[in-house]
């Protein structure tokens, strides 16, 4: 059919959550995320693939949505980049529906931070915030777990 829009409409949807260290220097982890967001964007629209990415420090959660396939596919490529390491599988279900239908991907933060819904801004080469939208208590139990995966992840 073509359009976009049915790739992230309603109904079942395969949800995978992991997390993973991240690799890259401090120096350089502005870059490299600015250019994971990029990537993540552009290509899960395509996919059909919605999700979530909470950074904290050099530790890293992410929720993606998508058909199973795509997104087990999609997990491997991440878990082969080597710019994560002591990537793990937290969750797998299949959901009555997307959590983050509107979302290609936007960056969570940590505790009473906003999160930033991010759009490619492909005049400045980089990733914007988008407009905030409210969030939904769907979203918001799902965020929280992510929340507490990070913190799961921290040396004691």
């Amino acid at each position: 059919m073509g359009d976009d829009s049915a790739s992230t409409e309603s109904g079942p949807v395969f949800r995978l959550v992991y997390r993973s260290h991240l690799r890259v220097p401090e120096h350089q982890r502005k870059a490299e995320l600015g250019a994971i967001f990029s990537t993540a964007r552009s290509k899960n629209k395509h996919r059909g693939v919605t999700g979530a990415l909470l950074i904290w420090g050099e530790h890293i959660v992410q929720t993606l949505e998508g058909d199973e396939e795509t997104v087990r596919d999609l997990y491997r490529t991440i878990h082969a980049d080597p710019r994560h390491e002591r990537v793990e599988v937290l969750e797998t279900l299949e959901a009555p529906g997307r959590v983050f239908g509107r979302w290609s991907m936007a960056r969570v933060s940590d505790e009473d931070q906003p999160d930033i819904p991010l759009l490619m801004d492909r005049d400045k080469g980089g990733i914007t915030p988008a407009a905030r939208r409210p969030t939904t208590p769907e979203q918001d139990a799902v965020l929280d777990e992510m929340r507490d995966h990070v913190r799961g992840s921290q040396p004691a």
